[in-house]
Order: C-alpha cells, then sequence, then structure tokens
C-alpha cells in the first residue's frame, strides 16, 4: 500500500513538473539567464530531497538511502551530458532558444526510455542472477576506461545517424525557427535542429548503459530505480543552463565519476558474491558523495585563476536568423 501511495505522489510529482515546466518555463521565461537557470535547478533538487523523505517514511530508511544513491549517481553522470550537448550545440550552431526546445524533448523521450531500459533490466537480473557479475565487471570496465582513456571531440560529420539522415532524407539547409519539420512546395523537409534532437537522444541512450546498471546495482526496486532516475533527469535542461557557463572548469570530475562507476561495480560483485550487504548503501553513498564532492573541488580549485575559453559555451548564438548551420 505504501509504495502504491508513493507511486500516486510520484506521477502526481512528474506531471506537475512537467506542465510547469511546459507552461511557466517554456513560454514565460524568454531568456534563460544563468541566475534563473541555477534557481530552478536548486528548486528541483529540493523537491527530489522532500521526495527522497516521503521514500523515507513510506518505504523505510534502507529505501531512502538507495534514493539519494541513485539520484546523486545520476545527477553526477548527467554533468558528463551536458558536456556532450555542448559539444552537439556547438558543431550545429544551434540558437540558444532552439536548445531549450530541444532539451525539453530530449527530456521527455529520455523519461521514456529509461523507464524501457529500468523495467528491461529489472527483469533479465531477476530472471537470470548471473547479470550481476556481468553489470557490475561493466561498471568496473566503465570506470577504468573512463579513467585512462584520454577524451576526443568527436566528429559529428561522420556520425552515422547524421550520414544516415542527409542520405535518406531531405534535411533544410539553415534552421527554420525553433521546427522541426517543415513543408515546402508540397514535399517535406526535415531541419536541422530534428536532427540535433535525435542525436541528443541518442546519446542519452548511450549515457544510460552507464547509469542505468550503476543505480541497478544500488537497487533492484524498480520504483526507486526509476523514480530516482526520473527526478535527476528532469533537473537536466536547468542544470545544462546552469553549468554550460563554467562547464570547462569540471575537468577532474570525470576522475571522480570512474571511481565512482568502479566503487559501484565493485560493491555489486561484492555483495552478489557474499549474499551479503558486504558494502551497505549507507557506505556507497558517503563514499559516492566524497568523491564526486572532492572532484569538483579539486577541479574549481586548479581552475579558479582560468579564463573561459572563447568557444566554451554555445549560448552566445542568440539570434537563429543572422546563422546558418554547418552543414555542408
Amino acid at each position: 500500500m505504501n509504495t502504491l501511495i508513493l507511486w500516486v505522489i510520484f506521477h502526481v510529482f512528474v506531471f506537475g513538473l512537467l506542465l510547469f515546466d511546459l507552461g511557466l518555463i517554456q513560454h514565460r521565461i524568454k531568456d534563460m539567464t544563468v541566475k534563473t537557470a541555477l534557481w530552478l535547478s536548486l528548486g528541483y533538487i529540493v523537491l527530489a530531497l522532500i521526495f527522497a523523505a516521503g521514500v523515507f517514511y513510506f518505504k523505510g530508511a534502507q529505501a531512502g538511502y538507495e534514493f539519494l544513491t541513485g539520484y546523486f549517481i545520476e545527477k553526477s553522470l548527467s554533468v558528463d551530458n551536458i558536456f556532450v550537448f555542448l559539444l552537439i550545440f556547438m558543431h550545429f550552431s544551434v540558437p540558444k532558444p532552439s536548445q531549450r526546445k530541444v532539451l525539453f524533448w530530449g527530456v521527455l523521450g529520455a523519461l521514456v526510455m529509461r523507464a524501457t531500459l529500468i523495467y528491461a533490466g529489472a527483469a533479465a537480473i531477476a530472471t537470470f542472477h548471473w547479470l550481476l557479475y556481468a553489470f557490475g565487471i561493466f561498471l568496473v570496465i566503465s570506470g577504468i576506461k573512463m579513467l585512462v582513456i584520454v577524451d576526443q571531440e568527436p566528429d559529428l560529420e561522420q556520425n552515422r545517424i547524421v550520414v544516415f539522415m542527409r542520405k535518406h532524407f531531405r534535411i533544410t539547409e539553415h534552421f527554420e525557427g525553433d521546427k522541426f519539420w517543415i513543408s515546402r512546395n508540397g514535399q517535406l523537409f526535415l531541419t536541422p535542429l530534428l536532427l540535433v534532437l535525435i542525436i541528443v537522444e541518442i546519446s542519452d541512450v548511450i549515457f544510460a548503459l552507464d547509469s542505468i546498471p550503476a543505480i541497478l546495482a544500488v537497487s533492484r526496486d524498480t520504483f526507486i530505480v526509476y523514480s530516482s532516475n526520473v527526478f535527476a533527469i528532469l533537473g537536466l535542461r536547468a542544470l545544462y543552463f546552469a553549468l554550460s557557463e563554467v562547464i570547462y572548469r569540471f575537468q577532474y570530475l570525470k576522475y571522480g565519476l570512474s571511481l565512482v562507476l568502479v566503487l559501484i561495480g565493485s560493491k555489486m560483485i561484492v555483495n552478489t558474491f557474499f549474499d551479503a550487504k558486504v558494502i551497505s548503501t549507507e557506505i556507497a553513498l558517503f563514499l559516492t558523495t566524497a568523491l564526486i564532492g572532492g572532484s569538483v573541488a579539486y577541479s574549481m580549485y586548479r581552475t579558479r585563476l582560468e579564463a573561459r575559453p572563447p568557444d566554451a559555451h554555445p549560448s552566445v548564438i542568440k539570434d537563429e536568423h543572422d546563422l546558418t548551420s554547418k552543414e555542408k
């Protein structure tokens, strides 16, 4: 009964936040400043913490710690998403107002995709117990790869999706306001904005391959896994505009994230092997907070005197009519 109540409260929260985003943020806030985005991002975090209090009350301390750990992991990994979104928007010279539309629909798509992946993953684990080891090993390997592999900016012009779309569909040369497609001379044309949305959605799916196993390593309760994931995703758009001006300063965050993935993967393997909570959720939450917080603090300290690179943020692009996409 308690879980049913939480499901109802959860969906009321989500529905209300989506209406708020669509009604107020989308139409009334014309220019998303960093200050506005920071307040919105803080608001989303506060709502998540309020919901976490409800989880503690209705489902107990263990479920509450699992929710907080899952939420914090997904929120931290979202910063990596933001960096990729910046690269995509910069490459296609997406005007700032259009970035907001892409991120809104991107978040909606992510909610559906995450639900599918979470329920599929939970069902697979329930059927094939050995997948716990597989997920754990995958997380450890992902963490090590993130730690040792040097980041390279992707060549989006050679992206298979971009090549496929341009080969098989009619795509306009320029942005057409904030439209994803237009009709011209009786023919349907897609716009570069739809191409950007598709790339953003695919990027999120790729990131989900890390984040979903990580949260399933914390809890196998689908309510905890999905709700913590959703609350982190709902604040992604505000977080993007809040951090986009200073994202270049998070140079050492990836080291904290990589160690978190190794930690969570190891927790999954060890606890499964001994069939006991050798590494408790409380310890995992504490270490995750320490690793992420430490890497952020160290990043801010090391980059405190560095100037922002001239191309660090695409939001300088404000008038979509003055620009053309970089399509060839």
